[in-house]
């Protein structure tokens, strides 16, 4: 029977039932399908978990970057000799300029410094809680970065080059591994309550790579779907699905418009995001459902702390996400900088290092140390490799009550999956300055991750623009003093 309109609809709720229409016919054909995928064709399965190069130590990855610049100098990166200089010139020459400034008087750490852990790391008065896991973590104390820039920073430690457009780590681990979820995005992030991190989506895009391994993003605010749009609009819950021809016979037509077009990673891309969001109105509601957990655990988390909640929500959904097998998962502790009061909404302490840090120091405290200790106890720490790291560190020297940036110097850490806690590699200068002993660039913590993924990063490759294009394009080593 032919559709027929009410003379008072109008043309976009036409539109937008027909839409809904469609919607119900992608659900349906991909609940109807999933006895058959594995008949699929490749372009249509491009999540498909893929073989390792070389046995891996982890299956894994959760990152923790703190976009802003986490100031090394007072958290694990010990400088006593700053504070035996502290209030003298840094600068003697009157040469250097800084990102922002002219160097000030050298400015000791505003937390003291107290080894932990057999290994007897030191680690500041600021992360009492993370310096409880010392030796299950490792840290690079000489990572550099080519700018002092937030934007070009940012991507470069997400994909290993200053400018915009190229794939992030994430887009190519899921692209030389696949999933092993299949009702779950390979790559998720989780953005920080308070908004997007400098630069954007850019940070998690696929650049030349096909498009269907770019980040997905969720909502991390109680509350809040995890994906927008996820479900319809409470007025439109009653629209009715096509009937189970129909869906069916989209399906089809979806693979062989494909066939014909298999160079289109675009195409694939949108066909597999149609399919992934009928999964998705299953599966993400109960992923990111904390009501499944124990009072315990979410006590654990501080989720009901109202300043420590939030990340603690987006640390204990990145555990849920892996133990459901995502492979990928990113979580920013801060956001765009949007206002310097009264808090810096990221980590770029310019006016008040101390006020800035002393409030996302405790966020970042609990949450990852909670992590950890989770995973830990579940024996996920093992095969999950957990990185922390920021665009790049910030000056010893003073700038007024705050820091400049400073892409000379700054500490990462991993933990897990392979890595050996209570080792330390590189170092800095005896103030923190720049990097003095191995220098170590995005490349080699990059390649050292590819690796425990069972992944060579010089094998790990795509063809783009006459060129071989790899996530540390000529550089990278492994850090091999780093593994177990």
């Amino acid at each position: 029977m032919p559709m027929s309109l009410s003379p008072s609809i109008s043309r976009r709720d036409a539109l937008w039932q027909l839409g809904g229409g469609f919607a119900g016919m992608a659900l349906s054909a991909m609940l109807a399908g999933e006895k058959a995928a594995s008949a699929e064709p490749p372009a249509l399965r491009p999540l498909a978990a893929k073989p390792e190069m070389f046995p891996a130590t982890a299956k894994a990855v959760i990152q923790i970057f703190c976009p802003g610049g986490l100031s090394h100098v007072d958290t694990f990166d010990y400088k006593p000799e700053l504070t035996r200089r502290a209030g003298t010139p840094f600068d003697t020459t009157g040469d250097l300029e800084f990102f922002a400034s002219k160097p000030g008087n050298c400015q000791p750490s505003y937390w003291p410094f107290r080894q932990h852990g057999d290994c007897g790391r030191w680690v500041s008065d600021l992360f009492p809680r993370l310096a409880g896991h010392v030796d299950d973590m490792a840290f690079i104390f000489s990572m550099q970065s080519k700018t002092a820039l937030h934007g070009p920073a940012m991507f470069m430690a997400n994909s290993g080059f200053i400018l915009p457009g190229f794939p992030s780590m994430g887009a190519w681990i899921t692209y030389g591994l696949g999933s092993e979820a299949d009702n779950l995005p390979a790559f998720v992030v989780l953005p920080d309550q308070r908004g997007l991190p400098p630069g954007g989506p850019i940070n998690w895009g696929a650049g030349f790579l096909p498009a269907v391994h770019q980040g997905t993003m969720l909502e991390t605010a109680a509350g809040k779907p995890p994906l927008a749009d996820l479900f319809p609009p409470q007025e439109r819950v009653g629209i009715r699905d096509s009937e189970p021809a129909g869906r069916a016979f989209l399906d089809l037509l979806n693979q062989r418009h494909l066939a014909e077009r298999a160079d289109q990673s675009a195409l694939a891309a949108r066909i597999a995001a149609y399919e992934m969001a009928a999964r998705l109105q299953l599966s993400a509601p109960e992923a990111t459902d904390l009501t499944r957990e124990s009072a315990r655990t979410c006590s654990h988390y501080s989720i009901d702390d109202p300043a420590l909640g939030p990340f603690g929500r987006q640390c204990l959904l990145a555990r849920r996400l892996i133990e459901r097998g995502v492979r990928f998962v990113q979580i920013y502790c801060g956001a765009e900088n949007t206002t310097s009061e009264p808090i810096r909404p990221n980590w770029d302490s310019h006016e008040d290092l101390a006020r800035d840090h002393g409030y996302w120091g405790p966020i970042l405290d609990a949450g990852a140390a909670a992590l950890l200790a989770d995973l830990k106890n579940r024996g996920l720490l093992e095969t999950t490799l957990v990185i922390g790291s920021t665009e790049f560190g910030r000056q010893p020297a003073a700038q007024g009550k705050g820091r400049d940036h400073n892409p000379g110097a700054f500490t990462a850490w991993l933990a897990g999956g392979g890595i050996r806690g209570g080792t330390a590699y590189g170092s800095s200068d005896e103030l923190g300055f720049t990097a003095a002993d191995a220098p170590t660039y995005c490349y080699d913590l990059h390649a050292t991750a590819l690796h425990l993924l069972g992944l060579d990063h010089t094998r790990l490759t795509f063809y783009h623009n006459g060129i071989e294009r790899r996530l540390t394009d000529v550089h990278g080593h492994v850090i091999h003093d780093l593994l177990a």
